[in-house]
């Protein structure tokens, strides 16, 4: 199969409170609004190279409305589309603010994806202006600002055929994976599009509500600048959920962070290429390291929600034993290290 997809390019998200968010994006995050369209506001990173990185849309709560992937070349947009509909989805063509034709479908478990090849190159003038010539604008003023966006995670009830279905039908690569040390759940994968350690992330999710996110990603230069982001953060009065530390699966450098809508955020940095065409992806467990490599400490259970709210229980309520959990939150406790 020809290469498909080349990287992840915008997200759109909903919020109740559109204005809320926004203004959190431009004096929290450091991103700069370009556009007003029909309710919805187009922002981008300083770094990025087209004209958005993230749409918020209203919405009556925190969700996904759809998360966009450029292609190689408009042939490998054509062909992705007859594969999609070849595997029984049927998608239409649409046309984009910003981008203009694109495809989109939602996917067998809820999540709707949006692939193009057309874009809008972003170039600043004036004030804005790069004294790098390869910058398409000058850095943020915000202390931490994020370059780019890095990657989308997705939440689903079948963690390993949705990445086998996005491999199978649009040659994500599969990197990686997570099952519980005390049974074969699988809670955890990590897919790619590129060199990355990945671009989409699944995890898992006990809920009876489809096409659900858990959250999406930015990406700075350095660690430093990531504890800098974390430093400006809490001055201003915003919550770290978790972090800064490293995951295993990836080795980033990684910071949570809730928007005002509750959404969460993560910023991270740091992390391995990986350009091997035919890799095999290693299972990990949580007691490895998986999402906190050093070992030393609890992944918040808050970090379970995803969005918008389940209908039911989350999937750490959701039929679990205590044994479970505490595999999957304080895998380190038997080893007197939690």
């Amino acid at each position: 199969m020809i290469k498909l997809l080349s990287h992840l390019s915008y997200v759109a998200i909903t919020t109740p409170d559109v204005e809320a968010s926004v203004d959190f994006y431009v004096k929290q995050v450091g991103l700069k609004v370009v556009d007003r369209v029909d309710g919805a506001v187009y922002l981008r990173c300083w770094g990025d190279y087209y004209r958005y990185s993230v749409v918020v849309v209203p919405g009556d709560e925190p969700a996904l409305e759809t998360m966009a992937w450029r292609t190689s070349s408009a042939e490998a947009l054509e062909e992705a589309a007859s594969r999609i509909e070849a595997a029984g989805v049927t998608g239409e063509w649409i046309d984009v603010h910003g981008i203009g034709r694109a495809y989109r479908f939602t996917g067998p478990w809820g999540h709707s994806m949006t692939l193009h090849w057309d874009v809008t190159r972003y170039q600043a003038e004036g004030s804005e202006l790069s004294t790098y010539p390869d910058r398409p604008a000058r850095r943020s003023m915000v202390a931490g600002a994020p370059r780019q966006l890095d990657h989308v995670t997705i939440a689903t009830s079948d963690v390993d055929g949705f990445a086998k279905w996005y491999n199978d039908v649009l040659g994500f690569r599969i990197m990686a994976r997570t099952v519980l040390d005390e049974a074969p759940i699988s809670v955890f994968s990590v897919l790619t599009t590129n060199e990355k350690s990945h671009d989409l992330g699944v995890v898992l999710d006990g809920s009876s509500r489809a096409g659900r996110i858990n959250h999406y990603a930015f990406w700075v230069d350095t660690r430093e600048e990531l504890l800098i982001a974390a430093d400006t953060l809490i001055e201003n009065g915003v919550p770290i959920e978790y972090g800064p530390s490293i995951h295993g699966i990836g080795e980033q450098n990684f910071l949570y962070y809730r928007e005002p809508s509750s959404l969460r955020i993560e910023l991270n940095t740091g992390g391995y290429r990986n350009y091997v065409p035919d890799w095999e992806p290693n299972t990990w467990t949580p007691s490895l390291g998986s999402n906190n490599m050093y070992r030393n400490g609890a992944m918040p259970m808050s970090m379970t929600e995803s969005f918008p709210p389940a209908d039911g229980p989350s999937a750490t309520e959701e039929g679990v034993p205590d044994e479970i959990k505490e595999a999957l939150f304080n895998p380190y406790a038997r080893q007197g290290q939690g």
